[in-house]
């Protein structure tokens, strides 16, 4: 079981790794998730996912998350062979959570140096898109 933090890695790089990772058999723990990146201009990235919440209904979707926990895990999922079943096992095995829980604050904590944010502008963490997008965040 590998637990990977989350803080200040690009969205999509942390992604890709992480879903070769789960292909490959590891289950893997993500903590705080609030704190990962997306690079680009803000208003667009912000434009861009209320544009995709808006497509569908309710009751049919498709359906996009508005925690930051659940938005890293979509974009996962997005990367997975989710119609074959060692994607939906490989989904699975995947755990994302806002913070460091309690029982994990002991372990010993990785990161991927691929995925780190270098760029010092246009950027929004997960936490600013969420409250943009409407979630309720302490």
């Amino acid at each position: 079981m590998k637990v990977v933090d989350a803080n200040n890695m690009v969205v999509g790089r942390l992604a890709s790794k992480i879903a070769k990772d789960l292909l490959n058999g590891e289950e893997i723990i993500v903590v705080n998730a609030e704190k990962a990146v997306i690079v680009g201009g803000k208003d667009y990235i912000v434009g861009k996912y209320t544009e995709r919440r808006n497509i569908g209904s309710v009751r049919k979707g498709p359906h996009y998350p508005r925690m930051p926990d659940k938005i890293l895990r979509r974009t996962v999922r997005g990367m997975l062979p989710m119609k074959k079943s060692k994607g939906k096992n490989a989904y699975k095995r995947l755990r994302v959570y806002i913070g460091v829980p309690k029982d994990l604050q002991g372990r010993k904590i990785e990161t991927y140096e691929e995925a780190k944010n270098n760029k010092l502008k246009g950027y929004i963490t997960l936490k600013d898109l969420s409250i943009q997008l409407g979630a309720k965040l302490r």
